[in-house]
């Protein structure tokens, strides 16, 4: 019998979080997202004091890693490294009823929840561990040459087109 080269629940390209209290960002993320935990390791760290080493929760169909920061292995979340490195997008039906309860949860307001040119409602919010996330629902389909045209539109004075 052969192993599937990706573990069942995952896909190619998965996402790891790194926070600086990964017991806090699981409860955070239910509140703020619908998270489920699927499970988590526990570890003490060089000073005793207990860690997560690492944890799985589900969010819609997507499940994510976490772990507690590990500053000797270069393992920090945002807020140490200065913001976030990249950007999560979570779809589903009501934009702006997500991004509210991402707010009542604890998150810091970003962008509020506006249609883009694109063709999706969406918002964006900051959670209490430095990740940005963006909220949205897609409201209408949108050629490619209506969004070149729509893009060109909204582009600011002075930015040129790399195509």
């Amino acid at each position: 019998m052969s192993v599937n080269p990706v573990p069942e629940g995952y896909r190619s390209v998965n996402t790891y979080l790194i926070v600086e209290d990964a017991a806090h960002a699981i409860d955070f993320y239910g509140k703020a997202f619908g998270a489920e935990e699927i499970y988590r390791l526990p570890m003490k760290d060089a000073e005793g004091r207990d860690k997560v080493g690492h944890a799985e929760i589900r969010i819609g169909d997507t499940q994510l890693m976490l772990s507690d920061e590990w500053p000797d292995m270069q393992a920090l979340g945002p807020n140490k490294r200065g913001g976030p490195t990249a950007t999560f997008v979570i779809y589903g039906p009501d934009a702006d009823a997500a991004w509210e309860r991402a707010v009542n949860a604890g998150a810091k307001p970003d962008r509020p929840v506006k249609e883009e040119f694109w063709g999706d409602r969406m918002g964006t919010v900051v959670d209490p561990f430095g990740h940005k996330w963006t909220l949205g629902t897609h409201v209408r389909d949108v050629s490619p040459e209506e969004m070149q045209k729509a893009m060109e539109e909204w582009c600011p004075p002075g930015v040129k087109e790399t195509a």
